[in-house]
């Protein structure tokens, strides 16, 4: 306990702290040396506003924030994210649902995430559904600085309790991974100088989707990725940015801008965007400015913004809301 206590205070002065006032620590560690051997047991006993420093380690265990844990800052003790690494391997097969088989599922406002991975292990080769979530973010205002979601498919969530909710997240420096429909949702996310990277599934064609947003048709603002870097393992020419995602059927209607940011070979330069099922890209509100990279391009199948409509497309913006709020600075 008194090592790991050290351990908390030098992240603290480090850094990891959180511009919200935190007026309860505790501590969690697999070993016995913390206050909680487990996330989920701390989460539970602790009240909101408190902040939660994890211990390096591998944690494998499904976790819930519930949205009356507001305000909570739940951090890794090293600062190094892939030191602590919270697991799972539930796919919707599993749970009953794609929405439920997540790893790690955050409903609380105002709770910021750090320095640590959450991961989905789920062996999808073979398997009949595929769908296994890692991140589920599901509250308004909410922070992830310095972390790694890894799965396969449907690896990070936005989402919220109607097809109209506007909850925002903000992602600054991390690391996504996955292969299709990785990021999706219903929320207003920004990515902002975070690395999006798309396995390969082994194929020569077609090696997936990074995005299928189910934007509400009358929310401005879907997906923002900001200065970010898309990677890739993949033959080149061979994975989408995006298709539209509609579980709400014609009330959904995709919005996704990826802005100065590095494309990689992976990209299909002719034609990024497509359809899912019948509802087509064209009817989404896909956009890009001012891209580079070799998967980088301008065509009749790439909508670009003007100098002047990328003005409206700002991280600001599409966190601002009605209340103002700006975790950018």
């Amino acid at each position: 306990m008194r090592a790991l206590a050290a351990v908390v205070a030098a992240a603290l002065l480090t850094g990891l702290s959180t511009a919200t006032a935190h007026a309860a620590a505790v501590t969690v560690a697999a070993d016995g040396s913390g206050d909680y051997r487990t996330l989920q047991a701390a989460v539970n006993a602790v009240s909101a506003g408190t902040t939660i420093t994890i211990a390096r380690g591998t944690y494998r265990e499904p976790v819930t924030v519930p949205a009356a844990k507001s305000n909570l800052l739940i951090q890794g003790a090293t600062g190094t994210a892939s030191d602590v690494v919270l697991v799972m391997n539930k796919a919707a097969k599993d749970t009953g649902s794609t929405l439920t088989s997540a790893t790690v599922t955050i409903n609380s406002p105002g709770t910021t995430v750090r320095a640590l991975t959450v991961k989905n292990d789920f062996a999808e080769t073979g398997a009949p559904s595929e769908q296994a979530v890692a991140l589920a973010a599901n509250g308004d205002r909410q922070v992830y600085d310095n972390v790694r979601v890894l799965g396969n498919q449907d690896t990070l969530l936005s989402w919220g309790p109607s097809y109209t909710s506007r909850y925002r997240q903000y992602f600054r420096n991390s690391y996504v991974e996955g292969d299709v429909d990785f990021v999706f949702g219903l929320g207003t996310v920004v990515f902002d100088g975070s690395t999006i990277h798309s396995l390969s599934r082994g194929s020569s064609s077609n090696n997936g989707y990074v995005t299928a947003a189910a934007t509400d048709r009358n929310n401005p603002y879907g997906f923002l990725f900001h200065k970010c870097a898309f990677t890739s393992n993949a033959p080149s020419g061979t994975v989408y940015l995006g298709r539209p995602w509609s579980p709400n059927g014609t009330a959904n209607q995709a919005q996704v801008v990826i802005r100065e940011s590095s494309l990689g070979a992976h990209v299909r330069t002719s034609q990024p965007w497509t359809d899912m099922g019948s509802t087509t890209w064209k009817s989404a509100r896909f956009f890009e400015y001012a891209n580079t990279g070799a998967g980088a391009g301008t065509n009749a199948n790439r909508p670009q913004l003007s100098s002047s409509q990328a003005a409206t497309y700002t991280r600001q913006k599409y966190l601002a809301g009605s209340d103002g709020w700006n975790p950018v600075g």
